[in-house]
């Protein structure tokens, strides 16, 4: 099931209905996708270090009980959250993880930005430097256009990814963007392509339920 719950919606509000529809929910509950938009917020991984808020400039700071350090939440930013029973269709977290990583480049791939790639020990996506303007970074050197913040409690995930469209990027000035000093951000739009939110979240809503739905169909066919 896919909802789409809008633009400008409040992170804390979000959060402790992932909460509690994960605590509810049994073997049988459907999975689903909650698709967003948030107000200005900056947050902080269960074990992120404050010292990573170099300049909160009045936007909130909310510490999660996902995984990483500190992120950006804002308008112009599709938020995907994955409530996905993971033993239903048999994917590890390591797996998992990837999966959402491939998801995106997917998505960017199909809209021009095959640049798109992962970068070793630092989970996201990324784009090199040279796809992106103005110039903020080294053609080669890494940029990151998505964010991954994933939880998981009794095999089921919550919390999901952020893929960066058409943002103001002011804000992850402010921060040392997943704990790394002095790394880059930019979105779709920065790397020249112009495309809304809405399509955006619907191009990555499909591919992830075909990613979703390639794992359950592997489970059955290797537990057969």
């Amino acid at each position: 099931m896919v909802r789409h719950l809008g633009a400008q919606v409040s992170y804390d509000e979000t959060w402790q209905a992932m909460r509690t529809f994960t605590e509810q929910r049994t073997t049988d509950t459907p999975d689903e996708l909650w698709v967003l938009e948030h107000s200005p917020v900056y947050t902080l991984g269960q074990a992120g270090m404050e010292s990573h808020v170099l300049n909160a400039a009045g936007i909130p700071l909310v510490r999660s009980d996902r995984g990483g350090q500190v992120t950006y939440h804002g308008p112009g930013q599709v938020v995907v959250y994955c409530l996905i029973n993971l033993r239903r269709i048999g994917l590890y977290v390591k797996s998992y993880v990837a999966m959402l990583e491939q998801a995106i480049i997917d998505v960017l791939t199909s809209v021009g930005l095959a640049q798109a790639c992962r970068k070793a020990g630092a989970p996201g996506v990324y784009v090199p430097g040279r796809c992106v303007s103005p110039v903020v970074a080294p053609p080669d050197e890494l940029v990151k256009i998505a964010a991954l913040g994933v939880k998981i409690r009794n095999g089921c995930s919550y919390h999901g990814l952020a893929l960066n469209v058409d943002m103001d990027l002011q804000p992850f000035l402010g921060i040392n963007p997943c704990g790394y000093e002095g790394l880059q951000t930019s979105d779709i739009r920065h790397c020249g392509v112009q495309l809304s939110t809405n399509t955006v979240g619907e191009l990555l809503v499909s591919t992830l339920q075909q990613a979703l739905s390639d794992a359950a169909k592997q489970h059955e066919y290797c537990s057969a």
